[in-house]
């Protein structure tokens, strides 16, 4: 639940009500009726409006920066890989991969047939 006086931005309109989308408004209010699917009270100062929204409608704008900011450095990253040729770098962003994933799934030290039988006796003997 968003605090009062919370900055946030109209991101959908899933209700029709008309909302300007893209546009920022103030939570003035909750709206506490378990009976009605909004959520809060907005004021948006460009419509001179108060409008009943959701809490799907509307998000933070630190978060909607963010999500902005990732976007523009994987664009730089894959515009990076592709100048420089890095076919590693450009696969990596393409997939989604993150470096410490990479670390994660190098493989473990080989174990001497030895030890693995050894383990393997181990396990069969618990």
């Amino acid at each position: 639940m968003l605090q009062l006086g919370t900055k946030v931005v109209i991101v959908a309109d899933q209700f029709e009500q008309n909302l300007p989308v893209g546009d920022y408004g103030f939570i003035i209010a909750y709206d506490r009726n378990q009976d009605n699917v909004f959520d809060y009270v907005l004021r948006v100062p460009s419509a001179n409006r108060n409008f009943l929204v959701p809490d799907e409608d509307v998000e933070l704008e630190e978060v909607l920066i963010q999500d902005e900011v990732n976007r523009i450095e994987r664009e730089a990253l894959i515009d990076f890989a592709l100048a420089t040729n890095n076919e590693a770098l450009f696969k990596r962003i393409m997939n989604g991969d993150s470096p410490e994933a990479e670390q994660e799934s190098a493989p473990k030290e080989t174990m001497s047939p030895a030890d693995f039988i050894r383990q393997v006796n181990l396990k069969a003997w618990i």
